[in-house]
């Protein structure tokens, strides 16, 4: 290539640099938006507020719009541009982050719907304790997820390398308090329980991937990506 045809090349490359770089923030706006349902989740287990419903399944839908529209614009840099090496990376990183992001946000979802059986979330004191500890934790591990990404910090997606014990702890103790619960209404508390931990168990998942996925782009190791197959 000559130097004149290089030059004619620039704009095109710092468009496509441009639109890349532009793709890696977007995901840090969905990310954003999933962050304000998972406090809505700290509201709801704290209060039980109902009135948070309309916002978080708002929030929900635009989630659900930048999943479709990031997708969209991956599969646009891959049939035009032919991204290679750290550029092919991130595109297909942007593709399963952004899906494990729609995810997490179905889950925070699944738990703002139990705002009117706040009663039976409360019903056995030291379950909701602990279902509050289990979604401290969970948005913790999420909240550096993101931040990992963010940053591309090796060493904040490292942290995220295994599940969390304190998450694993805390189910293994729900469990045992849901098998001795007891009266006319144990079932249903169980029920709640349970949709609330498992739900919050699983975004603890989904966010070891997003760290597994920061630590795959940041090296183009795949032996990353096995925490993937679950």
């Amino acid at each position: 290539m000559s130097p004149a045809d290089s030059a004619d090349n620039r704009p095109t490359r710092l468009a496509y640099r441009e639109e890349l770089e532009q793709l890696r923030l977007q995901v840090e706006l969905m990310a954003v938006r999933v962050d304000e349902n998972l406090e809505r989740v700290r509201s709801v287990l704290q209060s039980g507020n109902t009135a948070l419903a309309d916002a978080a399944y708002a929030t929900d839908d635009e989630i659900d719009a930048m999943n479709v529209s990031l997708t969209e614009r991956c599969y646009s840099i891959l049939r035009l541009e032919s991204p290679v090496a750290t550029d092919l990376r991130l595109v297909v990183s942007v593709l399963r982050v952004i899906g494990e992001l729609e995810r997490i946000g179905d889950l925070a979802l699944r738990v703002i719907n139990l705002a009117p059986d706040h009663h039976r979330l409360t019903a056995d004191p030291e379950s909701h304790d602990i279902v509050t500890v289990l979604a401290e934790e969970s948005i913790e591990r999420y909240r550096i997820a993101v931040e990992s990404w963010a940053t591309l910090d090796p060493g904040l997606a490292q942290s995220l390398l295994r599940p969390s014990a304190a998450v694993e702890l805390a189910m293994g103790h729900l469990t045992r308090r849901i098998r001795a619960l007891q009266g006319p209404d144990a079932v249903e508390v169980a029920l709640v329980l349970t949709t609330a931990a498992r739900s919050l168990d699983r975004i603890a998942d989904h966010s070891l991937v997003l760290g597994a996925r920061v630590r795959y782009l940041i090296s183009g190791d795949s032996a990353h990506l096995a925490v993937e197959v679950r």
